[in-house]
């Protein structure tokens, strides 16, 4: 008697399904909400950076590659997009704009090809200062030759070609978004399909210990190179649509500090969560369009946020986030909320004294000439008397202190919740 074969087909994920339907939406009504043209040029280059930083972070959370260099790939692919879209606007190049960031991705894939065989043969520091020294030689390179690169005046182009399809012609900045928000939404579902693939898990086990890789049979250069492709090919769209985007492109994009952009970002996003790029890519644009419209001290407050984030969250601010979704779900977040409060009450009462004194400081050095006083949130200050140094210093001294008390107190309680939380834990399994 022929045996019945019986066929179990595996429960829809719920929550996964309302996560992207929200991101989805998130992506679609931004623009509806923030309807300035300054707000929706931000929301553009946040989606492109979200691709940008998920991309860097396939080699940086997800394959334990520091990278120096990634800049390369995105800008590579910017060049290669805007020379394309250049030849669409003769009439030698028959593509639409919308697929312009495809031309960019496969730029992106061709030089990590390329390049990404010699550097993946190392690991650890070796391939960092590779990607180190790869990423000057592409940039001093590319001033070398002002055909491709358009010198240091970059080339410029025009995004709006051709008849309107449909009443898109992307010269709307809203029409750039939605593209750039189409492409955001495909290439992070691609790459989040990717950690669930075997690629993508045989890479975190290269991450966590590549020498039982290699005692299985797994050859690690070649999964390496693998990721490094693919991340390479998704910094190229990146690429592209920044090209789109700001119809110029120039060396800035292959310069060391872009690739230093996308490590810092996406290390304070959290490189160890798939979500965490989203975060850091998110504070990319927000701390390189406003807050360096407010201050010119803006990158040595980046670089003290970054100091503290290492000093106490490593992890970025997704480990964060999760940490307190985990409290919460066991109902324990309502007994570290003072402490929380408390916290950021004294830490605020810290950085305004460092701002204050920072900003005196960068005002006696920059704006001399414009005499001792100067605004800042609100009040009048005189950087030349003692009694603004003093008042100064004295919230730093203060704040710190304070901060450092009400630290260690919500320590021990955090210490407490999570030995509850494991009891609770023990007693679920054990019923």
């Amino acid at each position: 008697m022929a045996q019945r074969q019986e066929f179990h087909f595996k429960p829809l994920n719920v929550g996964r399904w309302i996560i992207w339907g929200l991101f989805a939406l998130v992506l679609f009504v931004a623009p509806r909400i923030w309807t300035s043209g300054l707000a929706q040029t931000m929301l553009t280059q946040m989606g492109i950076g979200v691709i940008a930083c998920l991309a860097y972070n396939i080699l940086l959370g997800q394959g334990g590659m520091l990278s120096f260099g990634h800049a390369v790939y995105s800008g590579v692919g910017a060049f290669l997009a805007i020379h394309a879209l250049n030849m669409a606007g003769a009439g030698t190049l028959g593509i639409p704009v919308s697929l312009i960031p495809l031309v960019g991705g496969l730029a992106g894939l061709v030089v990590s090809a390329l390049l990404g065989y010699v550097s993946t043969k190392k690991a650890g520091t070796p391939f960092a200062m590779i990607t180190l020294g790869i990423g000057e030689l592409v940039f001093a390179l590319a001033l070398m030759l002002p055909e491709f690169s358009g010198g240091e005046g970059g080339i410029s182009s025009n995004r709006v070609i051709g008849k309107p399809v449909l009443g898109i012609s992307f010269g709307p900045q809203i029409q750039v978004y939605y593209l750039a928000a189409v492409y955001c939404f495909i290439c992070t579902a691609a790459m989040f399909a990717l950690t669930r693939t075997p690629l993508g898990r045989m890479l975190n086990a290269v991450r966590d210990n590549p020498e039982r890789v290699e005692f299985v049979g797994y050859d690690t250069h070649w999964v390496r190179f693998l990721a490094f492709m693919i991340s390479g090919f998704f910094a190229g769209i990146a690429g592209g649509l920044g090209a789109i985007n700001t119809e110029i492109v120039n060396g800035e994009v292959l310069h060391a500090t872009r690739s230093g952009a996308y490590l810092l970002f996406t290390f304070l996003g959290g490189a160890t969560f798939f979500f965490g790029p989203i975060i850091g890519a998110v504070l990319m644009v927000i701390c390189g369009v406003l807050l360096s419209e407010l201050t010119k001290a803006w990158l040595l407050y980046l670089g003290l946020i970054f100091l503290f984030m290492v000093m106490y969250a490593p992890g970025g601010f997704a480990s964060l986030i999760l940490m307190n979704l985990r409290v919460a779900a066991f109902g324990k977040l309502k007994q570290v909320w003072a402490s929380y409060l408390a916290l950021f009450g004294t830490a605020l009462a810290a950085l305004v004294g460092a701002a204050t004194m920072i900003e005196m400081l960068y005002h006696r050095q920059l704006n001399e000439a414009l005499g001792p006083e100067l605004k800042f949130m609100g009040a009048t200050l005189n950087s030349a008397g003692l009694d603004a140094w003093f008042g100064a210093g004295f919230l730093i001294v203060v704040g710190a202190a304070l901060f450092e008390l009400v630290r260690r107190q919500y320590v021990r309680e955090w210490g407490e919740i999570q030995e509850d939380i494991e009891k609770e834990i023990k007693r679920r399994e054990a019923l």
